[in-house]
């Protein structure tokens, strides 16, 4: 691996910038499956306790009408962050009656395709559109790949950093367009050194048997006898690989993140272009639609990356419109497994060595990609992920091949002085301490989430799904008694009624057919 000169680290380190590098904003979306007390993949609606998946502010679903989302508001605190997600889960347990949350990224027991309902939203056209935007994902890629969950951690920087950056830089372009181009700098390098945190966080090295049941051809090796798990040896996060949120089709898509217009306009034609393998099945024809339309992506959402540049979007905005108006707000990561071994899925540690992973990658050199270097980072990327812990494992560079450890050592030396700056601007060790807990996993494989779980499976002679339940159950009655904010219950109370209310009012508000909202919607594309 290359030096990696530091942009702005000798800059960034002066009690001018602290008090900006504490107004850091970091948010959690959790994805959750609701399962019955034996495991099993929930049949029921979404409770009506919870509110309006639509309209929620921080509960909706993802895929199925039984994966539940949660979302924590921006907060600059990541122990305020975390309370947010633990009230939510709070709130949620007492109102889904004998049912838990699953705690793991690779689902339960999966009883067929069928078993895996399509989330509702209502009658409105936004929630048909949902609806259907989900049923071409199923038809396109099979529904057992939307009961897998993740974690997605929302980050950005405060608006007073970037302006002290753009006077410092003298940049000639606008504040708006230098923010932008600073967050696609992230984003590269996101992708050149992501591979670190699939070692690091990955959690899903092996599956339930039934995932599998309709699978003709699949890499994975029974883990026991019976063959009711299926593993591979040095596995760290098969949710990012063929087998999860992994799409063939897509792989034709050439995205640049070397400028946002060129990131938007390859968006653009997948979504406008059609896609002859799709072309099967009906998009409208005589009311019909078993996807929103015959392209290789239905929206911006079903391109699967680890990351995504996003803002926040105004009512019926494409995410493409959004940032081509206002430019990136922040980045989404996408590729964190639900750890089952902490009771949100994620935890303080691995907030802040995402904080310090994330700024190394916003103020490193962050030259453009080429198609030659995108692809053996991928290859690099879905390495680790099938083979991260294999204690000989090689990953490429422009120097040629290098041992995986090597690699990791370098970079992590790299990010080191961003946790002693942080720990600076915190005035604790939380950053130092956290840096060195990774640090130590690079020696020491034994204590990965991956490697833990397998070795745990074996040490207790459990199946994956086992494993998974008694976590699962361990939660969930921590959760129930555990004390819970009256201040916050209230709040969340609150925010269900109002989000029935919602509902119904955009419900009431619909003066448009289905086949013209769809028609007004992609014709936002146009002016991309």
């Amino acid at each position: 691996m290359t030096s990696m000169p530091y942009l702005g680290l000798e800059e960034l380190d002066r009690e001018k910038y602290y008090p900006l590098l504490r107004k850091i904003v970091r948010g959690i979306e959790k994805e959750s499956l609701r399962i019955t007390k034996d495991g099993r993949l929930s049949q029921m609606s979404h409770p009506i306790s919870l509110g309006s998946a639509l309209t929620h502010d921080s509960i909706t679903t993802d895929y199925s009408e039984a994966l539940l989302e949660l979302i924590t508001p921006p907060n600059e605190n990541i122990d305020g962050c975390l309370k947010s997600l633990s009230e939510i889960h709070n709130f949620i347990y007492r109102n889904i009656g004998d049912e838990i949350l699953w705690t793991t990224s690779m689902p339960c027991v999966v009883d067929g395709e069928r078993s895996i309902p399509i989330a509702k939203y209502g009658d409105s056209n936004v929630a048909k559109m949902k609806t259907i935007y989900r049923k071409g994902l199923g038809v396109r890629y099979g529904r057992n790949m939307q009961a897998i969950s993740g974690i997605h951690y929302n980050f950005s920087m405060p608006q007073e950093f970037w302006e002290f950056q753009w006077r410092k830089s003298q940049a000639s372009e606008s504040l708006q367009d230098y923010i932008s181009n600073r967050y696609l700098g992230l984003i590269r390098n996101f992708h050149r050194y992501s591979w670190l945190l699939i070692y690091l966080f990955g959690a899903s090295p092996a599956v339930c048997s039934t995932f599998l049941n309709n699978l003709k051809k699949h890499p994975l090796l029974p883990f026991d006898t019976k063959k009711r798990s299926y593993y591979l040896p040095f596995a760290t996060a098969l949710r990012m690989g063929s087998l999860g949120y992994s799409s063939e089709a897509q792989k034709s898509m050439r995205v640049s993140y070397n400028s946002l217009n060129s990131y938007l306009e390859t968006l653009r034609k997948s979504i406008v272009t059609p896609h002859p393998p799709y072309e099967k099945y009906p998009s409208g024809k005589d009311g019909d639609y078993q996807q929103l339309n015959n392209c290789l992506l239905q929206i911006e959402n079903e391109f699967y990356s680890s990351i995504r540049p996003k803002r926040v979007t105004r009512s019926g905005e494409t995410p493409s419109s959004a940032l081509k108006r206002a430019g990136i707000q922040y980045i989404e990561v996408r590729c964190v497994d639900v750890n089952p071994f902490v009771a949100m899925g994620i935890d303080k540690n691995q907030m802040l060595f995402l904080d310090i992973f994330l700024l190394f990658c916003l103020i490193s050199e962050s030259p453009p990609l080429n198609k030659g270097e995108q692809e053996y980072l991928n290859n690099n990327f879905d390495n680790v992920v099938n083979r991260g812990r294999e204690p000989n494992l090689l990953l490429e560079t422009q120097l040629g091949s290098k041992p995986f450890r090597q690699l990791a050592d370098q970079l992590l030396k790299a990010i080191k002085p961003l946790a002693l700056l942080m720990s600076k601007v915190t005035n604790d060790n939380e950053y130092i301490s956290s840096y060195h807990k990774q640090l130590e996993k690079i020696t020491d494989v034994e204590q990965t989430p991956s490697d833990r779980i397998l070795a745990e499976m074996r040490k207790k002679d459990v199946t994956f799904f086992e494993l998974a339940l008694s976590y699962s159950q361990k939660w969930a009655n921590e959760s129930m008694q555990s004390e819970i904010s009256k201040k916050a219950f209230e709040l969340l109370t609150f925010e269900s009624y109002r989000s029935l209310e919602a509902q119904k009012e955009i419900e009431l508000q619909d003066n448009t057919s289905f086949n013209q909202y769809l028609e007004n919607y992609y014709a936002q594309y146009n002016d991309l």
